[in-house]
């Protein structure tokens, strides 16, 4: 099982929405706000306190936690949509996940879990 997190411009964000959910397998996401900023490096020197205090830009976060079989299929699709070809378009990584647990079925992959007492 992988796990995959993604920031992308929010602007971007329906239509990934869009493509995932017509993915055979896609099981579900999550999104969040969040804001960011590049390495400084990448903007040049810092010229003013204004600057470097506005310096965020919102951002939307996708994680997923999907079978390995389709997790490069989930990357390609998003990064395929959120590239722009400009800076602040976002990143995508994933992880290994070890064990996922639904809460509702209490069921990791859709084998039951032994109650607790």
């Amino acid at each position: 099982m992988k796990e995959i997190k993604a920031i992308v411009r929010p602007n971007k964000l329906a239509q990934i929405r869009k493509a995932l959910m017509s993915l055979d397998g896609f099981p579900g996401m999550t999104i969040s706000q969040a804001e960011g900023c590049t390495a400084p490096s990448r903007h040049g020197p810092v010229t003013s306190i204004k600057d470097e205090l506005t310096d965020f830009t919102k951002k939307v976060r996708l994680e997923i936690v999907c079978p390995d079989e389709i997790s490069d299929l989930i990357v390609a699709c998003i990064t395929d949509i959120a590239q722009t070809g400009h800076l602040g378009d976002g990143i995508v990584w994933v992880t290994e996940v070890q064990r996922a647990v639904f809460v509702h079925k209490t069921t990791p992959g859709g084998v039951s879990e032994p109650r607790r007492p």
